[in-house]
């Protein structure tokens, strides 16, 4: 196996590794914890190139699925399919169309701050009606005030964090992957 193919499996390893660390670093808010599962999904869409950005989150979901406990909530299809599942499930889209964003605003400090912004809507965009829907079918504003509100502090920052580390981290990754060509 090449370098390279070896880097790029790493850092895949890497970052689902820091998606399931981020889990665990939370606050308690009620129904689901502030954690900084997102950060670090925002830094690998970011910072990766594509594949590596979706393997990475992709790697991190399968293993919670297949009953690792990397979730906040535990591993297994249960915590999949509970309330706070659908944020869980939003995250494969979000890492897409987050390293999308990158790719195609060719890494820019403007292509991070829309590609951060983008994922996290996304992240609710599925998460809040899967959330309403396993709740009993919560209004609208319960949704809003339960699985929303709490975090909107919490997640502006993470965009911004994530919007400033990428283009530091961003051409380094790609240095250390293009170094053998």
């Amino acid at each position: 196996m090449e370098r390279k193919q070896i880097l790029r499996i790493v850092l895949t390893a890497l970052f689902a590794a820091l998606i399931a660390a981020g889990a665990f670093i939370r606050i308690p808010l009620v129904p689901a914890p502030m954690t900084l599962q997102t950060l670090f999904l925002l830094i690998a869409a970011l910072c990766l190139p594509f594949r590596l950005a979706v393997a990475s989150t992709a790697a991190y979901l399968f293993l919670g699925a297949v009953g690792l406990p990397v979730f906040t909530s535990g591993g297994g299809l249960a915590a999949l399919l509970g309330p706070t599942g659908g944020y869980l499930i939003g995250l494969l889209p979000a890492s897409v169309v987050g390293a999308a964003v990158m790719l195609i605003g060719k890494g820019t400090r403007i292509a991070a701050f829309l590609s951060a912004s983008a994922s996290t809507i996304i992240v609710y965009l599925v998460g809040l009606p899967w959330l309403s829907m396993k709740l009993g079918g919560l209004p609208l504003a319960a949704t809003l005030s339960a699985g929303l509100v709490p975090f909107i502090v919490g997640d502006v920052l993470k965009i911004a964090i994530a919007a400033a580390v990428a283009p530091a981290v961003r051409p380094r990754i790609a240095e250390l992957l293009s170094a053998d060509e």
